[in-house]
């Protein structure tokens, strides 16, 4: 075989062995995935929480206009489930992948240092904060306001050592301006307008007045909104409603079964997150375009 021959058959060869080694280090269909994923990544989520209803009691009712109207525009989780009773667990279920041992709705007995959505978005040089109605003040690490509805087992971010106070806003910070939104941030509408003391009216007419402007803006600027509740009428069953709207979310209905933790490790996948607690066990909902 000539000089020529024998650097040319070298040269397929080492070619070969780098094309497998590619193969071994992205597995099919995985690095494409993870790449489009992270391509449809929202600029801006918000994520609101609502109280105590589940799925039976909201879709479709009349009383829950603009809910229903948010539930026939984006995909709607028809199949969506909270973690437990009472309602502090799934607030920290969806914020951390885990419950934290907490069991009740008290304020926990010490705060926990170990790792949540808050805490990976700041490390990983994304933003959050969370908006809670009737929060007395920027930073407030008190229980219950009974004169403005604020009540402390809403806000699980307050419970962490690696969240700093001044995420934690009252919703009158809000910002009018969204493009001034963190990249994730949670509101938290006060007892009032949450459907836990108020009724289903009042609380879609109070979403529609102060969200809906969000909403409309996000359509043209590549962000999301997610409507959830932390768990149903205290039933065995638990089943929630759950929406996610915004223009790089398909109108669909998504049958597979789902959770506080699917939506976790879906917004951990979106921005390039580590998988908190119990979201590592479960996979990203099929809902971007």
């Amino acid at each position: 075989m000539s000089l020529i021959g024998r650097r040319a058959k070298l040269l397929l060869s080492t070619l070969a062995v780098g094309a497998a080694a590619v193969a071994v280090a992205h597995p099919a269909g995985f690095a494409t995935q993870t790449e489009q994923t992270q391509k449809s990544k929202p600029d801006h989520i918000v994520i609101v929480i609502e109280e105590n209803h589940s799925y039976q009691e909201i879709i479709g009712n009349p009383a829950a206009p603009y809910m229903n109207e948010l539930f026939n525009t984006g995909a709607s989780l028809v199949n969506h489930f909270a973690t437990r009773h009472p309602s502090q667990p799934n607030y920290l279920d969806l914020f951390s992948g885990s419950s934290q041992s907490v069991k009740g709705d008290d304020v926990p007995g010490t705060k926990f240092a170990t790792d949540n959505l808050a805490s990976e978005l700041l490390k990983h040089n994304y933003t959050f904060a969370g908006y809670s109605e009737g929060l007395p003040k920027k930073g407030y690490d008190g229980p219950y306001d009974l004169k403005t509805g604020y009540a402390r087992k809403h806000n699980p971010w307050t419970n962490f050592t690696n969240v700093p106070s001044s995420a934690n806003l009252p919703f009158s910070g809000f910002p009018r301006d969204y493009s001034k939104l963190p990249t994730v941030s949670f509101v938290i509408p006060n007892l009032a307008h949450d459907i836990h003391d108020g009724t289903i009216r009042d609380a879609d007419k109070w979403l529609k007045s102060n969200l809906d402007g969000y909403v409309q803006w996000a359509k043209t600027h590549n962000s999301m909104l997610i409507l959830t509740w932390d768990e149903d009428d205290t039933s065995a069953r638990n089943q929630i409603p759950t929406v996610l709207v915004g223009p790089m979310v398909r109108k669909t209905k998504v049958t597979v079964k789902t959770n506080h933790y699917s939506v976790l490790r879906s917004i951990e996948d979106w921005y390039g997150l580590p998988s908190l607690g119990l979201s590592e066990q479960a996979k990203a909902l099929p809902v971007l375009k």
